[in-house]
């Protein structure tokens, strides 16, 4: 399964980001994690079918209402995690 790793940039914490990723991901049977970090920005890494992960990216590009979304870095990750579900990391 392909695996992806983003970086949102913007006014995306504090804002329910990460409770809205993980709904999505976890609606779209995706695995994988996300967290904030320490520069304001939000960190995920997913795995699933690729028209899933792109649904995902689209979703997180927008963000939930509240949200301001300035800039998703995306960068693919080799082989499978082995994770199962979805979680928040701290």
């Amino acid at each position: 399964m392909p695996r992806i790793h983003l970086l949102v940039r913007g006014r995306v914490q504090g804002v329910g980001f990460r409770a809205f990723v993980l709904r999505r991901a976890q609606a779209l049977g995706i695995t994988g994690w996300v967290r904030n970090c320490a520069d304001g920005s939000v960190e995920l890494e997913a795995e699933g079918e690729p028209e899933r992960l792109e649904r995902l990216v689209e979703a997180v590009s927008r963000g939930p209402v509240g949200a301001r979304v300035a800039a998703v870095d995306r960068s693919a990750r080799a082989g499978s995690a082995g994770q199962t579900g979805f979680r928040v990391r701290d």
